[in-house]
């Protein structure tokens, strides 16, 4: 603790009376300054004692007195200590009065009490309050770092949260609570969600104090992580703003909650090398020995049916070729997905492959859910970033339906297949399940294949502008009706013979056989193509 003037006023050396605001004794000294001039206010900090002997001061001038203690009280000067027996044998009645008035402690230094006795015992008292300090930061730091090597992030944060006599809690890469402590302090740092995501947005290393919930306690919020992005963070509340020691035992436990995400980071590599052979094994119809490389890693999430997810940065509106924002829109996917999935207790498999990244995620589970949910905002968001166009990249997702380990081949086809439907509709995410369910038809809406039904029909529609024949119409009938010329002719209201003339015709347009069963599908699902518009 650092001194204070009810410190100097019980040194038994310095024998100092309390003459004035004896109930402001409590505020703590920073340093203590000799001053004799007629306003020293601009060389003061606030905190010091102001020493003097009033050798160019007018003492016994009440009015000159008020303005002079007013300007130092508001200038943060703690105190005043009057030497006596110097110029004047007892401190001037109308100082005494000044500083009652202002709530100044004025304290009577005797004769035999040197200045430089009051700045020694200052000095001496600051030194070992910052002695105190260090030695309780460094038995702090020794306790953190067992707990470290003991405990992991979950002792190192209890430890923390018992030197700072606050709480703490460490938030993973999307910004969710992992570990908390004391327990009840979990509810606390998820109100702090919303100020963690905006931390995340700013390079590392990074500290924000942040808007305390409820008013409840102060929060300092500090990024962990080596890399331009963050890893996680870490929340640090307390009744006040840190004191020495409570801030070595911050930093010790920044220090040791990076050490630890950029070791998991590292073994993080590790595991993505396996689940990339994993997936390799998978894909060439060996489940078998992927089971065997995986091991316990893995092992779970291929005994049961999965999903595989396909996700890719595309150029965006202008063509911009693939940058570090790519990659970072990519990590976001993959930050959802573990997350989710170490929430849950999920095993999932993240395999970055080039532009793309590859996930094999329980089909039901929280992993598949988050990347849904995921996908679901950035396609709420499209909106807003086509009104606002930046360099921002387009993502896409696809999604195959459940299988096994022995179908992972065809799920993966099925996931490119659906990519492929994303990219072409404009979409963030397709389900491959949602292609195969329902009618083709939709997928005739593609601005592609639109292109190719008009060329296809367009001499039709062109022979029909003239006024000679209604060609379009009745090869829309005779398909309808599977070629059976009395039926369609019904529907079209004409003769048979009408009806055959006006197919030869379009054979002759168009320079194809009707017979041909690959042309009528053509010529039928070019019409539902052009009717769709």
């Amino acid at each position: 603790m650092p001194p204070t003037l009810a410190s100097l006023v019980h040194h038994s050396a310095l024998k100092l009376t309390v003459r004035a605001g004896e109930d402001r004794l409590d505020v703590p000294v920073r340093w203590a300054h000799v001053s004799e001039l007629a306003d020293p206010v601009p060389y003061m900090e606030g905190g010091e004692l102001l020493l003097v002997t009033a050798l160019k001061l007018d003492a016994e001038d009440p009015e000159a007195m008020r303005r002079y203690v007013k300007r130092l009280a508001d200038a943060g000067v703690v105190g005043l200590g009057f030497a006596v027996g110097v110029n004047y044998d007892d401190i001037p009645d109308a100082l005494v009065e000044a500083a009652r008035h202002e709530g100044l402690p004025l304290l009577e230094v005797p004769r035999r009490t040197p200045f430089l006795a009051i700045s020694k015992a200052v000095s001496a008292a600051i030194a070992a309050d910052q002695y105190r300090a260090v030695t309780a930061g460094f038995a702090a730091q020794r306790e953190l770092t067992r707990q470290a090597l003991t405990a992991g992030p979950e002792g190192v944060l209890a430890a923390l949260a018992a030197q700072v006599d606050g709480w703490a809690a460490l938030y993973d890469a999307s910004g969710a609570v992992v570990a908390a402590a004391p327990e009840w302090a979990g509810r606390r740092a998820a109100r702090l969600v919303t100020e963690v995501e905006r931390l995340r947005e700013r390079p590392t290393p990074a500290s924000v104090v942040a808007g305390a919930p409820d008013n409840e306690d102060r929060v300092e919020l500090h990024s962990l992580g080596t890399g331009r992005r963050p890893r996680a963070a870490l929340a640090v509340g307390t009744a006040a703003a840190p004191g020495t020691a409570e801030r070595y035992a911050v930093h010790s436990a920044i220090a040791l909650l990076t050490l630890t995400t950029e070791r998991s980071r590292s073994l993080y590599a590790a595991e993505q090398r396996i689940g990339s052979a994993v997936l390799r094994m998978l894909l060439a119809g060996e489940p078998d020995h992927a089971r065997a490389v995986a091991g316990d890693l893995y092992g779970g999430l291929l005994d049961a049916p999965f999903r595989v997810i396909v996700a890719e940065a595309v150029p965006g509106p202008a063509g911009r070729p693939h940058t570090e924002t790519d990659t970072d829109a990519l990590g976001a996917v993959a930050e959802a997905v573990e997350s989710a999935a170490a929430r849950s207790g999920e095993s999932v498999l993240v395999v970055p492959d080039g532009d793309r990244l590859v996930v094999l995620a329980a089909d039901g589970g929280a992993a598949v859910a988050a990347c849904a949910a995921h996908a679901a905002a950035l396609e709420a968001a499209r909106p807003a970033r086509e009104q606002t166009p930046g360099d921002e990249q387009e993502l896409v997702v696809g999604l195959s339906a459940p299988v096994g380990p022995i179908a992972a081949a065809a799920a993966y086809k099925q996931a490119e297949q659906a990519l492929s439907v994303a990219r072409r509709r404009g979409r963030v995410c397709v389900e491959h399940e949602q292609l195969a369910a329902g009618s083709v038809l939709p997928l005739l809406a593609d601005d592609a294949v639109k292109a190719f039904a008009d060329g296809l029909l367009r001499a039709l529609y062109e022979h029909d502008a003239t006024g000679r024949g209604d060609l379009v119409a009745s090869l829309r009938a005779w398909l309808s009706r599977h070629g059976q010329w009395d039926a369609a002719a019904a529907d079209l209201g004409v003769h048979r013979h009408t009806l055959r003339y006006r197919m030869r015709r379009v054979e002759e347009i168009l320079g194809r056989s009707l017979d041909d069963a690959d042309v009528r599908m053509e010529l039928w699902l070019a019409l539902k193509a052009t009717s769709s518009e």
